[in-house]
């Protein structure tokens, strides 16, 4: 089984499986806990098949997003890894700058990253009258 992480030795590899339409985070084997925890977190689901010999596991974009979204979460997933001090690799086919650049002022402003399937947002109440001078 290819696993692009252990190919070019980065902690993360992201790309659109070939044939399909399905974007994968390729990890290395045996990666550390953390790592895989911190991709579920962020969004991403968790697959693997155990052999005989290593586990392998690797992360995939959820197929239940909305159109567009999918490259959204990878890129806003990338700044969260490159701060907890993981190499990341994305292919440019999958990235979306402004989802990445909008992640990292959040991550800047220290934000916390929207969940991966937002909630509905309550109605505000409205606000009072403004009273001008």
């Amino acid at each position: 089984m290819a696993n692009l992480a252990d190919e070019y030795g980065t902690d993360v590899e992201i790309y659109v499986k070939a044939l399909t339409t399905t974007i994968h985070a390729d990890t290395p084997t045996g990666a550390p806990g953390q790592l895989l925890d911190l991709l579920d977190q962020l969004g991403l689901k968790r697959r693997e098949i155990r052999t005989a010999g290593p586990v392998y596991t690797w992360h995939v974009v959820p197929e239940d997003l909305a159109p567009g979204e999918h490259k959204r979460l990878v890129s806003r997933a990338i700044p969260a890894l490159l701060v907890a001090g993981y190499d990341v690799n994305c292919t440019p086919d999958v990235f979306d700058e402004a989802a990445y650049q909008q992640a990292v002022r959040e991550s800047r402003a220290g934000k916390p990253s929207p969940p991966a399937h937002p909630a509905p947002a309550a109605p505000s109440p409205p606000a009072p009258p403004r009273r001008i001078p």
